[in-house]
Order: C-alpha cells, then sequence, then structure tokens
C-alpha cells in the first residue's frame, strides 16, 4: 500500500506538522495526520503546479477548504519548494510569520484561497473550476491553452456548512468535469462523533447533484487514492471521492476521537506518535534529504516539464491566433483597459432612470469593450438587470456564455465569484437584492480579505422597495457593510454617478465593490453630470451648492435628489443650504484634509444628514450640532410613496428638520 519512500514522505507531512503545532501550542494536527497519505499522492503524482513559478496560468488549483488543517498545506508547500522556509514552518502561527493559523492567499507562497470558514473553499473551487471551463470554451480556439483542473481537500465540517450544498448543487448542474473534490471522511466533528449531527448518505447525496462519486476504503492506501483520482478526472462530471480516514492517524492516545482535531498532541503523545511511525529521527522539524528529492521530481516533471510544454503551446496558439492570444494574455496579466469616455452610456439632466436601470446599462457598454467581462444573478437577473445582452448563458451546453445563472444560492454565489477572481483572466460580477447581502456576507469578507476586485450589484436598496415589506427592505445593511474594512461600499445618487461608479469597480485591482441600487427611478441632476467623474472617486462632493450657504445637507443614493428638493424649499425661505453627495464613505476617508474640509467646511455646523437606512456612523460627519433622518426600526408594507412619506422622507420634512437645527 505504501512503499518506504512514499511513507516516509508521508510520515515527513505528518511530523512537521505535529512538530510545528506543539511548537506553537496552537493548532489543528487531527487532519494532517489523518489525511497526509492522500495529499502527499495527489501533489506527487498529479498536481501540476510549479513552485519556481507559483503563477503560471495553466497551473492546477489546490484548495484546502478545511482550512484549520493549515500545517498539511504547509509542509506540502516547504517540501516542494515553495518560497516557505523552515523557519516559517516553526514559526507557525506567530506575529508576522508566513504560516498564519489558517490559509490565507497573498500571504503565504502557494496558497490558493484564504480558507478557514469552512464550506467556503468548496465554493470557491467551484468558482475556479467555473473559470476553467469558460476560458477554455472561449480560447481554446485550434490549442488547449486552458486545460487544468482544481483540487479541493474537505472535511465533514465542510460538508455540513450551506454554502457547500449550494455550490456542489451548482457545480453538479453545471456539469464540471475537472472538478475532484478529496473529502477526509474520519467520522469526527470538533465536539465529537458524526453521527451525534450528521448521518446522511454522502454517497446518495452527491449522486443526486450530479456528481461522480468514488470511495477509498482505506485512507492509508496511496495506490488506492492514485486509482480514485486518475478515475475521477476521466469522469464527465465532477467528482467526490470519500477517503476514509481516522482523524490523529498514529496517536495512541487521541487517534479516532474528538481529541485529536484541534490541541497540540504534546510533548508525551508525540513521543508516542513517533514510535508509531517508527519515527527514529530525534531532531524535531527534521527532513531527510530523499523526502526533498521526492518532491522534487515530483514537481519537476508536474510542474516545470508541463510549463515548458504549456509555453510552447501557447507561442504556437499566439502564431495563429494573435488576437485571441493578446486578448487572453491582458487577461491574464491584469493589462485590459477600457476608454471609458468613448462607451460610457449618457444621460439627460432631468431624465428619470432607476440606478439598478443605469447599471443595467453598464454592464452592456462593459461586456462590449471587456472580454474578460463575466457574471450573473441569483436568480433575480431582470430585476437586477444584470443580463449581458447576445453572448448566451453559461452553462453545461455552452461554457461561452457570458451570463450565469446562480439560481437562488447568494452564498455560494459570492464564493464562486472569488474562486473566479482567485483563478483569474476574469472580471467578475454577481447580483441580488441587496436585503439578501446578508446571505452573501462571510463571501464579501473574504473578498476584501483576499483583496479581490470582485463587484456586488445589490439592488433594491430601502424601504423604496415598498409593497414587498420589511422582509425585502434593507435598514441596517449600509452601515453594517461599511463597517468592513477593505471594502468599497457606493450607493450612486443618480445614472449618472452609477456609470462612474461601475468604472472604479471595473477598474479596481484589489478591492471588492459593492453597489447598492435603486429600485425606483430617480431624476438625473444637474450636479452630477459636472462633478460625478471626480466626486465619485473622492467618495462626496457638493453636488448642488448653495450661495454663501449656511448649512448642508449630506446624502446617498436616492436621497440626494430629496435634498435638492429640499435645498430649493429652503431657498424659497431665504435659507442657503449646500447639498453634499457622499457615495461613498470609504473612499471619502482616503481623501487628505483639505479636500475634505472643501465639501465638509469646519464652519458650517449645521448639518442633517438623510439616508433611508441605519442612522450608524452619520454622526461623525454631521456632529454635535447636526442630526440624522434615518431609519432606526424596520420598515412596512404599503406602496414606496407612501411608506416614504411615513418615514418622514419627504422634502417637506427635511426642510423643517434642517429648520429646527440650532
Amino acid at each position: 500500500m505504501q512503499a518506504e519512500k512514499d511513507l516516509l514522505a508521508i510520515n515527513t507531512i505528518r511530523t512537521l506538522s505535529i512538530d510545528a503545532i506543539d511548537k506553537a501550542n496552537s493548532g489543528h494536527p487531527g487532519l494532517p495526520m489523518g489525511a497526509a497519505p492522500m495529499a502527499y499522492t495527489l501533489w506527487t503524482r498529479h498536481l501540476r503546479h510549479n513552485p519556481s513559478n507559483p503563477k503560471w496560468f495553466n497551473r492546477d488549483r489546490f484548495v484546502l477548504s478545511a482550512g484549520h488543517g493549515s500545517m498539511l498545506l504547509y509542509s506540502l508547500l516547504h517540501l516542494s519548494g515553495y518560497d516557505l522556509p523552515m523557519e516559517e514552518i516553526k514559526n507557525f502561527r506567530q506575529w508576522d510569520s508566513k504560516t498564519p493559523g489558517h490559509p490565507e492567499f497573498g500571504h503565504t507562497d502557494g496558497v490558493e484561497a484564504t480558507t478557514g470558514p469552512l464550506g467556503q473553499g468548496i465554493g470557491m473551487a467551484v468558482g475556479m473550476a467555473m473559470a476553467e471551463a469558460h476560458l477554455a470554451a472561449t480560447y481554446n480556439t485550434t490549442h488547449d491553452v486552458v486545460d487544468h483542473y482544481t483540487y479541493a481537500l474537505c472535511g465533514d465540517g465542510d460538508l455540513m456548512e450551506g454554502v457547500a450544498a449550494e455550490a456542489i448543487s451548482l457545480a453538479g448542474h453545471l456539469k464540471l468535469n475537472k472538478l475532484v473534490v478529496l473529502y477526509d471522511s474520519n467520522d469526527i466533528s470538533l465536539d465529537g462523533d458524526l453521527n451525534k449531527s450528521f448521518s446522511e448518505s454522502v454517497q446518495k447525496r452527491f449522486e443526486s447533484y450530479g456528481w461522480n462519486y468514488l470511495h477509498v476504503a482505506d485512507g492509508n492506501d496511496v495506490e488506492a487514492i492514485d486509482k480514485a483520482i486518475a478515475e475521477a478526472k476521466t469522469s464527465d462530471r465532477p467528482t467526490l471521492i470519500e477517503v476514509k480516514t481516522v482523524i490523529g492517524f498514529g496517536s495512541p492516545n487521541r487517534a479516532g476521537k474528538a481529541d485529536a482535531h484541534g490541541a497540540p498532541m504534546g510533548a508525551d503523545e508525540t513521543k508516542l506518535v513517533k514510535e508509531a511511525y517508527k519515527w527514529t529521527f530525534e531532531e524535531d522539524f527534521y527532513v531527510d534529504e530523499t523526502v526533498y528529492a521526492t518532491f522534487k521530481e515530483a514537481t519537476d516533471q508536474l510542474g516545470r516539464a508541463e510549463e515548458e510544454k504549456w509555453n510552447s503551446l501557447f507561442a504556437e496558439f499566439e502564431k495563429s491566433n494573435t488576437e485571441l492570444a493578446g486578448q487572453l494574455k491582458n487577461a491574464i496579466e491584469g493589462k485590459e483597459s477600457i476608454d471609458w469616455a468613448s462607451v460610457k452610456p449618457t444621460y439627460e439632466v432631468g431624465s428619470s432612470v432607476a440606478t439598478r436601470s443605469a447599471s443595467g446599462d453598464a454592464i452592456n457598454a462593459i461586456a462590449k469593450a471587456l472580454p474578460s467581462f463575466f457574471g450573473g444573478s441569483a436568480d433575480l437577473a431582470g430585476s437586477n438587470k444584470t443580463t449581458i445582452k447576445g453572448v448566451g448563458d453559461f452553462s453545461a451546453e455552452s461554457y461561452a456564455g457570458k451570463n450565469i445563472w446562480f439560481g437562488v444560492r447568494e452564498f455560494a454565489m459570492g464564493a464562486a465569484l472569488n474562486g473566479m477572481a482567485l483563478h483569474g483572466g476574469l472580471s467578475v460580477f454577481g447580483g441580488t437584492f441587496f436585503v439578501f447581502s446578508d446571505y452573501v456576507r462571510p463571501a464579501i469578507r473574504l473578498s476584501a480579505l483576499m483583496n479581490l476586485p470582485v463587484t456586488y450589484v445589490f439592488t433594491h436598496d430601502s424601504i423604496a422597495v415598498g409593497e414587498d415589506g420589511p422582509t425585502h427592505e434593507p435598514v441596517e445593511h449600509l452601515a453594517a457593510l461599511r463597517a468592513m474594512p477593505g471594502l468599497s461600499v457606493i450607493r450612486p445618487a443618480d445614472a449618472v454617478e452609477t456609470q462612474e461608479a461601475w468604472k472604479l469597480a471595473v477598474e479596481s485591482k484589489d478591492t471588492p465593490t459593492l453597489l447598492v441600487l435603486s429600485r425606483q427611478n430617480l431624476p438625473v441632476l444637474e450636479g452630477t453630470v459636472s462633478g460625478a467623474a471626480e466626486g465619485v472617486s473622492k467618495g462626496a462632493y457638493v453636488v448642488s451648492a448653495g450661495e454663501n450657504p449656511t448649512g448642508l445637507l449630506l446624502a446617498t443614493g436616492s436621497e440626494v435628489s430629496l435634498a435638492v428638493e429640499a435645498q430649493k424649499l429652503l431657498k424659497s425661505e431665504g435659507i442657503e443650504v449646500s447639498v453634499v453627495s457622499m457615495p461613498s464613505w470609504d473612499r471619502f476617508e482616503q481623501q487628505d484634509a483639505a479636500y475634505k474640509e472643501s465639501v465638509l467646511p469646519r464652519s458650517i455646523t449645521k448639518r442633517l444628514a438623510i439616508e433611508m437606512g441605519s442612522s450608524l456612523g452619520w454622526h461623525k460627519y454631521v456632529g454635535f450640532e447636526g442630526d440624522v433622518l434615518a431609519i432606526d426600526r424596520f420598515g412596512a408594507s404599503a406602496p414606496g410613496e407612501k411608506i416614504m412619506e411615513e418615514f418622514g422622507f419627504t422634502a417637506e420634512n427635511v426642510a423643517a428638520k434642517f429648520k429646527a437645527l440650532n
């Protein structure tokens, strides 16, 4: 079952993991000890990757969805020759190390995705497989220049998460046959025996989702694992390989028990474990030179040699497909650009357009100029206005289509978008109602944590949704998402600001963008036509200036036009105020003090903020002498205009509230 060479390498992975976790006095040794054979088999016999060039585009992708087992991945990366020296292995879970508690994309060489929140790794792997399928269908005209597999390793906890169910369902529906998931099936969860909470037939579940299911009875049987992976690669469907393992394998007192999951073995148990492995090396963190040689042989064959072949293949492809090859290279390298002035939709002042409709205009304009543009909606394309016209649907029958039908799977949509962005070669977006951003939020958080330029299109942004009532009317969502680090939230005031918001979104290289858009029509404002290009990029600007103003009306989205109406009422009474559009707080906070002062002069203390959402955060901008017209309760069911009136969002009430300021 295991040749001596294989066993030495497998036990090296195990002991490196045990030693690192013991030294840190923190971590999860159970998974690396049990899953080392399957990971070793994949990495040395199947996974095409080049440690000398971790970004080689046609490499196979590997996602450790069970991110708590991070030392398994770090051991593999170190042994394979990635830029992860032994000193970093010894610094596991320490300040500023390259080996944090859970894998972090962009932080550690060779880590393909940030994982740890269970289930999301499977969703990201599905997204990577979708990206591969779409790019292959688009570019493999004469040569297979996009042709690789996506592998994931998951545990029982992953499969219990709802996002995994959503993603697995989508992958089966799309017949993503280059997706292979290795399931570390050890019958143990953190709290104890798995049968206390999980008893379904995984085989029947996956087969019902349209997956190919394979079973390996002994998780230490390298040849059986090898055979299963090889068989999976010939399937016309995605494959789950259930590998029966023993958590904490080799531990006399903890193997097969929950105790092995999330605590160091400790000196005494580690000694016993190494005796069980017949590990005769006394030195901690020991790696025999033959193990390094084993991994080098694998990466030479599966990595360097394969990349050289691919480089030659791409050169041939480039000769006969010059334009197409250039297009793909630009997409891979992030060098695509749009002449925004020539494609941007324009609008007449005073015309009435919902910002969701203006977003739809932008999406179709961008799609004509940006070949990598790819996205869809969670079963709300008609409402979100996310459909790209004339390009077909992405489906099992046509992976070349650009409109993704995510179905009612918001969380999986977000995870898959992250996977696509991680894969590279695509500029991606996904849409749903703003209130359902709650379903997507954990994926948005990972977008921000990984610095991925994913665009989220969230429509129906306020109580103006109307008759659907409080279940569908976002209130706290803006405040909650504005609080997330590394995320740009933009709520445009009209169609013009929406175009500028989309420009910023597609130009972003390292920041996810949320576009928060109206259901109802909004007037195109004179001030946005002249000022939005700079104003939206800086997060806030004076959209309608008063003459020697004595006060400020601050607003976002649909409330900006309301503020402009109130400004006119106040002016008729001899009160001069300026209206400030603040579409993006995070962008405004990045401006220097001089710009902030030009928009919000300290000398003007009479300030009223107007937003159909939570008041949280606005007091920073209105100060102690200002006030906020907001909503700090849930909405109601009625026509939108009636709800807005009842909540005080009328020009007359805005003017009255401003006049009430001391």
